[in-house]
């Protein structure tokens, strides 16, 4: 059932399909006026009943601040932002160039952090505000032949963690969901770097199939969206939520021993030596 309290606007980046569309179609469930983004909104708006879908590249600043303004003259005020909107690059990082690089933290971080910008005047005059940021449990652990991808998540849990802090005066709390892997169809539509090492291709495949195969076994979007949900309604939130096996996974970076860790993970990835 809707929750009964007034809810304002919730604007989720990324809500075209996985697990931005499950978070979207849950905040909805509760009673917020739900705002999806994507680069191709109007081909989505018929599949999305209840949520006003409308097109953003969180690359581009302006756009970003202009829906952001859109959304708080319509809805009143944004409560929460979800910042789910991203993709995926393979390669080892031998293979990956600085170009890109750059274009995957555009998406992925600048991104967030555009939005992020975007909001917070806001909700610091509302005193109040959940910002969540979608990282992953590649923001806590390595990420043989993702790196960059790895690298972007790392990134996030450095900035939502310090803006926490600085925040949280004001009404506003920081929020990171570590979803370990999850069924959607980012490792389908994952670009691969440009230039392939033979040197490494065997390893690459191995571990690659892995992470796919994990992706195709892992849990579900609207389990995630659940997650997200506690977090954004929760009177006191915690700063990380790791969904489903990244919690173990989390407990088990922190407290096994380095080399017991580092050969079990190995191990598991197919990365022998």
């Amino acid at each position: 059932m809707p929750h009964t309290v007034p809810r304002g606007g919730a604007l989720v980046t990324g809500a075209s399909s996985g697990i931005g569309a499950a978070v979207a179609t849950r905040l909805q469930e509760d009673g917020y006026a739900v705002y999806g983004t994507s680069r191709n909104a109007d081909a989505l708006r018929s599949r999305a009943p209840g949520i006003d879908m409308r097109s953003l590249d969180v690359r581009d600043d302006a756009a970003v601040a202009a829906l952001v303004d859109e959304v708080v003259r319509e809805a009143g005020r944004i409560d929460v932002l979800v910042n789910n909107a991203g993709s995926m690059l393979a390669g080892a990082i031998e293979e990956t160039s600085v170009a890109e690089a750059k274009e995957l933290f555009d998406t992925n971080f600048f991104g967030a952090m555009r939005a992020t910008a975007a909001v917070l005047p806001h909700m610091r005059a509302a005193r109040r505000g959940r910002i969540l940021f979608v990282s992953s449990v590649l923001g806590f652990l390595p990420a043989p032949f993702m790196g960059i991808y790895g690298a972007t998540k790392h990134a996030l849990e450095g900035y939502a963690e310090t803006l926490d802090h600085e925040v949280r005066e004001f009404g506003i709390r920081s929020i990171l969901i570590e979803p370990t892997f999850t069924a959607t169809g980012l490792v389908g539509s994952q670009r691969e770097a440009a230039p392939r090492v033979p040197e490494y291709a065997p390893v690459r495949a191995r571990v690659l199939q892995k992470f796919a195969d994990d992706t195709r076994q892992g849990g579900t979007p609207e389990g995630v969206a659940e997650i997200v949900l506690a977090a954004a309604s929760a009177a006191a939130p915690k700063l990380r939520y790791p969904v489903g096996a990244a919690k173990s996974l989390s407990l088990l970076r922190r407290f096994v021993p380095a080399g017991m860790f580092e050969k079990s993970f190995r191990h598991r990835f197919g990365l022998e030596t």
